[in-house]
């Protein structure tokens, strides 16, 4: 039987640190937007399916002016998200038919490539939950909670976590399922759900491997951001 690997691309976010009345996902970057460029990659990649999701009442703009505007063939769902990241997750696996690895990606993250996709798959195959990321080039202080500097960790530990985050698909099913079980107790606690790797690593107790992703791997949340991308796009 043959491997089927699909990926769902989060596209629900509103960007408000962007100071744009327009989504950051479809903010422009050389008169394409910005979710265009990993849908790109992706229709131009191994991976076989793609849903997409996006914000409420977005569906049918996305449908047209991205999907359809651009040829994309592998979207073959448009959903609604969630409240909350973690609730869009769980909105596209729901989605799902049959799937034998899934790729999560933010759709504000324009510059995936080949490399990245299979690395990630690579890993996944073999550890089962992997993530894209790469050494934290900077110096990280932990705050307390007056924000003076508590502590420093060691930099050599520190990564920056990217997307995609790839895993089995069984085993990211079974941990979202446990999320949506608990998710009352989890805000009890105060246990802030951030990354799906997090979701595997608190229900399914299995260790997800870090693996190199790319510097230009970038998330487009600031107007700087923006900026940046364009002169990534000028290199190409």
């Amino acid at each position: 039987m043959k491997v089927k690997t699909t990926a769902i691309v989060l596209a629900a976010g509103q960007g408000k640190r962007m100071q744009s009345d327009v989504h950051k996902q479809y903010l422009l970057i050389q008169d394409k937007p910005v979710l265009f460029y990993c849908l790109k990659a992706l229709e131009d990649s191994f991976i076989d399916e793609v849903i997409l999701v996006t914000g409420r009442g977005e569906e049918e703009y996305c449908r047209q002016e991205i999907v359809e505007r651009f040829g994309l063939k592998k979207i073959s769902k448009i959903v609604e998200g969630g409240k909350e990241r973690y609730h869009s997750v769980i909105n596209g696996i729901k989605a799902i038919g049959q799937c034998n690895y899934l790729f999560i990606h933010d759709g504000a993250r324009p510059f995936l490539n080949t490399g990245i996709l299979e690395r990630t798959y690579e890993s996944a195959v073999k550890n089962r939950a992997c993530v894209a990321a790469m050494p934290a080039k900077d110096t990280i202080k932990i705050a307390d909670e007056n924000r003076f500097a508590k502590e420093t960790p060691r930099r050599d530990k520190l990564w920056m976590v990217q997307t995609p985050q790839v895993f089995e698909f069984e085993l990211i099913k079974d941990a979202y399922n446990r999320l949506e079980q608990e998710e009352e107790n989890l805000h009890q606690a105060g246990v802030l759900i951030t990354d799906d790797a997090m979701v595997v690593e608190y229900f399914c107790n299995v260790p997800v491997k870090l693996v190199e992703g790319d510097y230009h791997n970038m998330k487009i949340t600031t107007p700087e951001d923006l900026k940046i991308a364009e002169a990534f796009l000028n290199e190409y």
